[in-house]
């Protein structure tokens, strides 16, 4: 497994492409866009890209998908039965299906918004909005951040500690960095949260 970064400017977010140089093949981990860049790591690579995961329906995370599937002949994977109109394999907590030539397994982790997912693809953890690097997913309720991190800290902080996380936003961390760091974990972190939402995070 050979993943790439993709930073976009549009939403300040991480696109991932994630290849597999046994098959040829390669999925995409929340296509903010769709540019050249992209494109040329894909065909210098020969790689058929065959699947698409969205980590939850924001624009900022999806904007490329349209472009993405007049190019590609791609299958995506959502909570959501569709995403920009275009119709998805809708997943369910702790489904495991097969994309790219891998294993995937996805987890619930609503919070940040209701459809957030987390992807597993070996030891490497694509979370989306849910968890980033020192923080937890933005939230617009005490309530939802309660239940963000009580999500996160049953389905993906007892993972390995060497596991790495993948954010939609900012730098990667590992499992055992975010139990032991992340401020989304401290007690009453959740009465610090405002409803005011950041288009952002």
């Amino acid at each position: 497994m050979k993943i790439y970064q993709h930073y976009s400017l549009y939403g300040f977010s991480n696109v991932y492409l994630v290849g597999n140089d046994e098959i040829k093949e390669a999925l995409v981990v929340d296509p903010a866009e769709m540019n050249a860049s992209i494109l040329g790591h894909i065909e210098k690579n020969g790689y058929a890209l065959t699947a698409i995961l969205v980590t939850h329906n924001h624009v900022h995370h999806v904007r490329g998908l349209k472009t993405m599937l007049k190019i590609y002949n791609a299958q995506v994977y959502a909570a959501n039965s569709s995403v920009a109109g275009f119709p998805c394999h809708a997943l369910r907590d702790g489904e495991i299906f097969r994309a790219g030539g891998f294993e995937i397994e996805a987890y619930s982790v609503p919070g940040h918004s209701p459809d957030s997912l987390v992807f597993r693809i070996g030891g490497a953890l694509f979370t989306g909005d849910a968890l980033h690097a020192g923080l937890i997913g933005k939230t617009q309720s005490s309530y939802n951040a309660i239940t963000l991190a009580e999500r996160l800290k049953s389905r993906i902080l007892d993972q390995p500690d060497e596991y790495i996380i993948l954010p939609g936003h900012g730098p990667p961390s590992t499992v055992g960095t975010e139990r032991a760091f992340n401020v989304g974990f401290d007690p009453g972190y959740a009465k610090r949260v405002s409803s005011r939402y950041d288009f952002f995070v």
